[in-house]
């Protein structure tokens, strides 16, 4: 069952992401909340994208709000990335927290 909190700060930080880095080339799945496409590169319209970050809910909040760094979570094993451009690490965090 989705959590409303969790699902109002998930869809805000992934707009925040989008409006950083506009753009189809990477597709960020935070299941089951949301899934968005951005970042510069070849835009994917059918099929898998080539670039794919999935995470839990709760290792996407602790990034976009700076509580965890992505290489940690990468190591701690907290994200599946694949694809040449699956990795938010410049783009990270999106705020801080409060």
């Amino acid at each position: 069952m989705r959590d409303p909190q969790v699902l109002a700060e998930v869809k805000e930080t992934l707009a925040l992401l989008t409006e950083r880095a506009p753009g189809r080339a990477i597709e960020v799945r935070i299941p089951p909340y949301a899934a968005v496409q951005c970042g510069d590169g070849p835009s994917h319209t059918r099929g898998t994208p080539p670039n794919i970050i999935e995470m839990s809910a709760e290792t996407w909040l602790a990034l976009a709000y700076g509580e965890k760094s992505w290489a940690d979570a990468m190591s701690d094993g907290l994200i599946v990335a694949s694809g040449v451009r699956a990795d938010l690490t410049q783009l990270l965090p999106l705020r801080m927290s409060s």
